[in-house]
């Protein structure tokens, strides 16, 4: 997906909340946008990737502000809540359910000023909606024919949601070999490597890192390894905006897109209303 008109605004707005979250120095935060806005000159262009170039833009943004991960105490909340609620939702049998559950956690997205105070009640709400594009179905025959599938995860919280589906999948399909893949470091509030060691996937597949801490997997970014998982697995579940950001451009029918359409961008995109949850194939 290419840059939108939007994606400016938006990666300047995530930039203040950075530098507000990093220091309370209001020399330091002034200092930190001026370097901010003369670098984003440098990277967005028309052709421009917004989650690659916005990402490559917030890690220049940390190493200036001297603080590698912002968003650690949002993340640490996040995931306090939504393991709670996760824990008390419990085994999951249906796979439409679980599916509706892994979308659903997409909500929980620091990038839109989501409160994580609101993860129970979001959650379970969300779950009483129709899926705007359902190409679950499509999924399901996918996984049924499938040797291997990749798993991409989006952010802290939410993967315990994704944790949820994995599990009823692993039920479903116990021949199926699994991968599931975050980030290498901090960026935002994605979930990294570390969190889902954490959050015990290891009890069901295969964890590996992209091998970058972009948003997303930017095939020029991430590592050796990655692309090799990526290129011989039959299946991929992409969850988030920025997997689709970063993916979409390949029109791979093995991708399905798990997420919440929650900018007018990615709905422009996805030709469906703002808020919209949606499983769409790649091509």
């Amino acid at each position: 997906m290419k840059i939108h008109y939007e994606c400016i605004a938006c990666a300047v707005n995530q930039a203040q909340k950075i530098v507000e979250m990093s220091t309370p120095d209001l020399k330091k935060r002034r200092e930190a946008m001026v370097f901010f806005g003369r670098r984003i000159g440098e990277f967005f262009e028309e052709s421009s990737v917004p989650a690659t170039d916005g990402g490559r833009l917030f890690l220049e943004l940390y190493s200036f502000l001297g603080d590698d991960d912002p968003f650690r105490d949002y993340k640490r909340r996040s995931t306090e809540l939504a393991a709670k609620v996760a824990t008390d939702i419990g085994d999951v049998e249906d796979f439409g359910r679980a599916l509706k559950l892994a979308i659903a956690g997409n909500v929980i997205d620091f990038a839109v000023g989501y409160d994580p105070e609101k993860i129970g009640e979001d959650i379970l709400r969300m779950t009483e909606e129709e899926l705007y594009v359902d190409e679950s179905n499509e999924l399901f025959e996918e996984l049924g024919r499938a040797k291997s599938l990749l798993y991409l995860l989006d952010n802290c919280g939410e993967i315990y949601f994704d944790k949820l589906f994995l599990e009823l999948i692993r039920k479903l399909f116990p021949g199926l070999t699994i991968y599931v893949a975050a980030k290498e470091g901090p960026i935002i509030n994605d979930a990294t490597v570390e969190d889902l060691r954490e959050a015990g996937f290891e009890e069901l597949a295969n964890v590996v890192s992209t091998g970058s801490c972009l948003p997303g997997a930017p095939m020029e970014y991430v590592s050796k390894e990655f692309k090799e998982i990526f290129r011989k697995v039959d299946v991929v579940i992409a969850k988030g905006q920025a997997n689709f950001e970063t993916l979409s451009d390949l029109k791979d029918s093995r991708i399905f897109f798990l997420l919440k359409a929650k900018c007018r961008p990615i709905s422009r995109e996805l030709n469906v209303p703002q808020g919209s949850l949606v499983c769409i194939r790649g091509a």
